[in-house]
């Protein structure tokens, strides 16, 4: 099984890599790793994590790092929703559904 990105969820993942590149050389390598790794996981087996959003919205943490994955099982594939921030405002992507 593989991912892919709902186009706003790419913009997003995209900018925290950049932000912590931009803290400190080679953090934004250390995020993107923690992510790869945390997808790994995600697609071996979508439905081991929990429903956040009924019907089939599930949410897996970033290791390491303050961010929840939100993704939803497409077909053989697994669609990111959000990489959302813990302290953001939890609803604001629902207009992406």
């Amino acid at each position: 099984m593989s991912y892919f990105f709902n186009p706003a969820a790419r913009v997003e993942h995209l900018e925290h890599v950049a932000y912590y590149e931009s803290q400190q050389p080679g953090l934004g390598a250390r995020y993107l790793a923690a992510f790869d790794s945390a997808m790994t996981k995600v697609c071996e087996a979508p439905h081991r994590y929990k429903i956040e959003f009924p019907p089939d919205i599930r949410l897996y943490r970033v290791p390491g790092f303050p961010y929840n994955i939100l993704y939803r099982q497409v077909g053989a594939d697994v669609e990111v929703l959000v990489v959302a921030p813990h302290r953001r405002r939890p609803d604001y992507w629902f207009g992406r559904l």
